[in-house]
């Protein structure tokens, strides 16, 4: 019967050459009609996948970030009287890095300021829109990570020019009628992120599920795509219109799927300009190798080891080692002299219990500069952790199996400023 198979399939693929015609020097085909039967079959096929995602691993539940962020400007840039000009954000529902133009200094422009500000204001409305369970005015529904940063960077008023890149948790996202928690992914300039999950279960190391790209014009390592606002002593020609232009028509926007445990690593140019992925991959193995049992949260301090671990072998790439020879990096040996920044984020359960503790600390909360980002979760100690499977979906493949690698030590990317929705 087996042979008989093999046989009527060659026979098939036979015929299906036999079809083929010749047009213009190219063989042509024609596009099979698939039956009733067989499409009932895949159909039934995929609402199976489908049930069992949601219900092995996600079980219908919010997710949320909880994060650690470190910051710190190269010891070659002080000496040289630079002020750190990044930003980052960490809040339950949004990630984020900003990277201000250090140029902008040179015109009595405090580079800090514009990054900070915006991601305040994209903080405020990552409140406003996105906390599970909280009731929602109609004019701050929810409505896409484009809009969102439009909307944060027009309450923004200092002067300057910065990168931005943030990621939202957007539990408003149903397929098939189910809660389908996804991360949305906007990126303006050369800042980039990365999505890592256990592979083909969580007992599994973590490995590259997604990453983003750099936006550079003309590809040039100093000119990346930025949000600005400037005043006539920069550019007589400048209108907020072209800021929100770029905002709409220049941000690349990803939709990822989201699941607990997923490690999420953005970090300014001064990261990924250093380091190649698959050595970021290999640091956070290092400090977040597979556990056994069902999914528990990490602690916090381990997320807080890995940001600075991560900074520190960036700023070793432009120091000499052995031989008296600078290290490779992706944008040549001895990397670049850079301020550093970066977000270590996991993907875990909001519960009853967050929503609390946010709205306490929320009330209670001072005002405080923006060198530095708000974290409040200790999940260690606080959260009840769900039984959830170990077993994945095949859907959720690292990027080598579908065929989209990251930059690794023998090749890298620039550029790249194009819109896509993926379901990873």
């Amino acid at each position: 019967q087996a042979a008989g198979g093999v046989v009527r399939a060659a026979a098939g693929r036979q015929a299906g050459f036999a079809a083929c015609a010749e047009v213009d020097g190219m063989l042509r085909s024609p596009t099979f009609l698939v039956g009733a039967e067989q499409q009932l079959g895949i159909l039934q096929e995929f609402q199976k996948r489908d049930q069992h995602l949601s219900e092995e691993y996600q079980k219908n539940k919010p997710l949320c970030f909880s994060s650690r962020v470190y910051q710190k400007t190269h010891p070659a840039k002080i000496q040289q009287g630079h002020k750190d000009a990044d930003a980052t954000l960490s809040s339950p529902m949004m990630v984020g890095v900003a990277d201000g133009v250090s140029q902008i200094e040179d015109y009595g422009i405090d580079a800090s300021l514009l990054p900070q500000e915006l991601l305040r204001r994209c903080e405020e409305q990552a409140v406003l829109q996105l906390l599970p369970g909280q009731p929602v005015a109609p004019q701050d529904t929810y409505r896409g990570p484009v809009q969102l940063l439009r909307r944060a960077y027009e309450e923004t008023e200092e002067l300057g020019s910065t990168t931005c890149l943030l990621a939202v948790m957007d539990n408003s996202t149903r397929i098939h009628g189910k809660l389908h928690p996804m991360i949305a992914v906007i990126t303006v300039g050369d800042c980039e992120l990365m999505l890592l999950r256990r592979f083909p279960n969580r007992q599994h190391p973590l490995q590259a599920a997604f990453h983003t790209e750099m936006q550079r014009i003309d590809g040039h390592v100093q000119t990346p795509l930025q949000l600005a606002r400037v005043d006539d002593r920069i550019d007589p020609d400048f209108t907020e219109d072209i800021t929100l232009e770029v905002i709409e028509r220049g941000s690349a926007v990803h939709c990822i799927s989201a699941y607990e445990g997923d490690i999420v690593v953005l970090g300014s140019d001064g990261v990924f300009d250093n380091l190649f992925l698959d050595e970021i991959v290999d640091l956070c193995n290092s400090i977040l190798p597979p556990r056994a049992g069902k999914f528990s949260p990490t602690h916090p301090n381990l997320l807080q080891k890995l940001a600075e671990r991560i900074v520190l072998e960036a700023h070793s790439k432009t120091v000499r080692g052995a031989g008296n020879q600078f290290p490779d990096s992706p944008i040549g040996r001895g990397g670049k002299i850079d301020d550093t920044s970066i977000v270590v984020a996991e993907v875990m359960e909001w519960t009853e219990a967050h929503s609390d503790a946010w709205m306490e600390m929320s009330q209670r909360r001072r005002p405080r500069t923006w060198t530095s980002s708000l974290s409040f979760f200790d999940c260690a100690q606080t959260c009840n952790v769900a039984e959830d499977s170990d077993e994945y979906d095949e859907h959720m493949r690292p990027l080598h199996s579908r065929g989209s690698a990251g930059a690794s030590r023998a090749s890298s990317e620039d550029g790249g400023d194009g819109r896509r929705c993926v379901i990873s």
